[in-house]
């Protein structure tokens, strides 16, 4: 009977401890606190940007061919093919001067050939000038020796002789420039200054009817696909950041274009469009091919008073902050707010420079810290003789 009575006694003095605990009456000390984690409100800049991978491109590369102009490499095969001299002429290679990898100048002589058919060709168109310019004469002189008493028959078959004479006079003319014009294509030039990527002849053997060297330029665009969210909010001469990793270079660069269209690589349901970066300066180790990190800024806003962005609740154009009193407490302060981005927000009015603003909360004991909503709307902190909440409410990126 009195073990029952004690195990009774002691169920009741552990109740009522409970209860006491459950009422905070242990000593304050043994209790957990709270820790707020503060931010600075400090002058600095906001930057809103887009980060993309992409590759390396040559802005041109140039097909060069003997008898023929420079066109472009990525021209179809019969434009190239009626453009080149090689395809009817045979050109024996007599110098090259350069070989895959080199750097060249605007202009800079790179290769020549020696026509031996262009010098026959030539002799010929001579000798048919030479026999047009005696027909032409002939026919002056038959004109010549008309006289006002000639039948009418023979005068206007004389002048349609001279006339053909002449025509004949021109077209010899033409076929014999148009052979000493590509003559002076038996040097190849470098038409931009930029990389030999290409190198298809070989000194004292006859040169292929194609090109017989290709150069790159040495200017530089990464094309990057970007998400349909940040596209529209992008335009053609923003700036960027790139980085190239496999020659450790951090670049700039401007948007040259925007593809008015989607590209055919989708990932799930989101939509892709190309965008192209010109590259600023690149140095020589660069190359066509090559990965590129590319941040494009979208808005910029700076030497302003800012916040960290995790400050920030409410919703668009009611935004809070809790600014720490001197006594440590927090207080709820409106502000207006300018250029947002994830970690960073542009304070227009509201606050001063080295005000304490809170980012989170973190439990004394265990010291973890937990940041307030992510900055962003809802929510509220416990705030000492009363707190205030949030709304809802998302991202907004230029505030008021």
């Amino acid at each position: 009977m009195k073990l029952k009575l004690l195990a009774i006694a002691v169920l009741v003095v552990v109740g009522v401890g409970a209860a006491y605990v459950a009422v905070g009456g242990l000593p304050t000390n043994a209790a957990s606190t709270t820790r707020y984690l503060t931010g600075t409100a400090s002058t600095g800049n906001v930057s809103d940007d887009v980060a993309a991978t992409g590759t390396v491109a040559t802005t041109a590369s140039y097909g060069l061919a003997f008898g023929s102009p420079a066109h472009l490499a990525d021209s179809s095969s019969s434009s190239s093919s009626s453009s080149s001299g090689g395809s009817s002429t045979a050109w024996t290679v007599t110098d090259v001067k350069v070989a895959v990898g080199d750097r060249v100048k605007a202009g800079q002589s790179l290769a020549s050939a020696s026509p031996a058919d262009l010098r026959r060709q030539l002799a010929n168109a001579d000798a048919t000038l030479g026999n047009a310019k005696l027909q032409q004469q002939t026919a002056q002189d038959n004109v010549d020796a008309l006289t006002s008493s000639s039948p009418t028959d023979q005068v206007r078959q004389a002048k349609i002789a001279l006339n053909n004479a002449k025509s004949q006079v021109s077209d010899a003319s033409k076929a014999r420039a148009d052979i000493v014009d590509q003559m002076r294509l038996g040097t190849i030039k470098a038409p931009i200054a930029g990389i030999v990527t290409t190198v298809n002849i070989t000194k004292g053997l006859t040169a292929p009817s194609g090109d017989a060297i290709v150069i790159d330029a040495d200017s530089f665009d990464i094309t990057a696909n970007v998400v349909e969210s940040d596209v529209a909010k992008m335009a053609v001469g923003q700036a960027a950041d790139v980085s190239i990793a496999a020659v450790g270079a951090d670049l700039t660069g401007v948007v040259k274009s925007i593809a008015p269209t989607a590209t055919g690589n989708t990932t799930g349901d989101v939509v892709n469009y190309a965008v192209t970066v010109s590259l600023q300066n690149p140095p020589a180790a660069v190359r066509a091919g090559m990965t590129a990190d590319v941040t494009i800024t979208i808005a910029s806003a700076n030497n302003v008073l800012t916040v960290p962005a995790a400050a920030l609740r409410g919703t668009t154009g009611n935004y809070s902050v809790l600014v720490m009193g001197a006594d440590g407490t927090p207080v709820a302060q409106g502000v207006e707010v300018g250029l947002v981005t994830n970690s960073t927000a542009e304070i227009k009015s509201g606050l001063t420079e080295g005000q304490q603003v809170v980012t989170g909360v973190a439990n004394a004991q265990t010291g973890t810290p937990t940041v307030t909503n992510g900055g962003f709307g809802g929510g509220g902190i416990a705030i000492p003789g009363g707190g205030f909440g949030g709304g809802g409410g998302g991202r907004n990126r230029f505030g008021n």
